[in-house]
């Protein structure tokens, strides 16, 4: 199989590059940079940004499948770049695959395109897209997403989108080392009774993911055109998983705590201040933010477990014992 991934050298793009290339499939990235050591691997680069049309279709051309995994993250920025990268780029993969006769496109979602900032417990592919989103990332990845789905023709291009949940793992720049450098530096505290449940996800079960849709997806199969989330299965008590982790690599627990009304309402303020003065790095708080760190939200993987015949091959004791190692 000839592979494109975008964001192939991003934190999941790289786990789904070295799959495809263990199993002997041909990988072309694209990516903004230059990535000498996958080059290496024999693996073609082509430097472009989501948003520059010509190229992004162009990398499609000669393709059997497309991983689109690139994409604009974080919880703070303007709407303007979100929707150019997330929904332009996205629209300009799909102009490339329909161009290219490419037959199979995967892309990288989030179950963040459903959060309607409540608690969501055990929750199935059935959950409507919210009204009203807290930031421009979650908004842009959902209508994404509805690109993607409604572009499954069962013809000639078959589509599906993956929804992995909170991806941890080495490689990881976002999610662990934010929250190691702010426990670090006592700037972390338990929003809401500390009672809340999550689903995380190992980097390498992401990409097993990846792989297990783009042999499954055919037109007309039982995955075109549908969403499914993807995490471990087995949901934690979020800031008793996150004080073993510390425990693990002797940082202090978080014994601070603050209810989930009031780091709203501070997260509130420090938008407006932020907006007002144009600041362009991430407020230490945001409305978006409070609400995933006090709110319980895991999901119902049954779906995937069906019809991509998903399991995690590396369960979460393992994969925090390899990050632990790897910090």
């Amino acid at each position: 199989m000839k592979a494109l991934v975008t964001g192939g050298g991003g934190f999941i793009g790289r786990y789904v590059v070295k799959k495809l290339l263990d199993r002997g499939d041909r990988v072309r990235i694209l990516g903004r940079k230059n990535y000498p050591d996958l080059q290496k691997l024999g693996v073609e680069i082509v430097q472009a940004d989501l948003r520059q049309n010509q190229a992004v279709e162009k990398a499609c051309l000669g393709m059997d499948c497309v991983f689109h995994i690139g994409s604009l993250t974080g919880i703070w920025g303007k709407r303007r770049d979100f929707y150019q990268t997330n929904v332009l780029g996205t629209r300009s993969i799909i102009s490339g695959c329909q161009k290219h006769g490419v037959p199979k496109l995967i892309y990288t979602s989030s179950p963040s395109v459903v959060y309607d900032q409540g608690d969501q417990i055990n929750i199935d592919e059935t959950t409507p897209y919210p009204k009203k989103y807290l930031c421009p990332y979650p908004e842009t990845k959902a209508m994404a997403e509805q690109l993607v789905l409604g572009a499954n023709d069962n013809q000639k291009l078959a589509t599906t989108a993956l929804r992995p949940h909170l991806v941890i793992g080495p490689g990881d720049t976002n999610l662990i080392p934010r929250l190691l450098d702010r426990a670090k530096r006592g700037k972390l505290m338990i929003v809401g009774d500390g009672t809340n449940r999550v689903d995380l996800t190992y980097v390498e079960n992401v990409a097993h993911a990846h792989l297990l849709a783009a042999d499954k997806l055919i037109p007309h199969s039982p995955i075109a055109g549908e969403a499914f989330f993807i995490s471990q299965g087995e949901p934690v008590i979020l800031w008793e998983w996150i004080n073993r982790l510390l425990e693990k690599m002797d940082i202090p627990k978080i014994t601070k705590s603050i209810s989930l009304a009031k780091a709203k309402k501070i997260g509130r303020l420090m938008e407006i201040v932020y907006h007002i003065l144009h600041l362009q790095k991430d407020p230490p708080m945001t409305r978006f933010v409070a609400s995933q760190l006090g709110t319980s939200h895991y999901f119902n993987i049954s779906k995937a477990k069906k019809y991509l015949g998903y399991t995690p091959i590396i369960s979460l004791k393992e994969g925090v014992d390899i990050l632990v190692k790897y910090y």
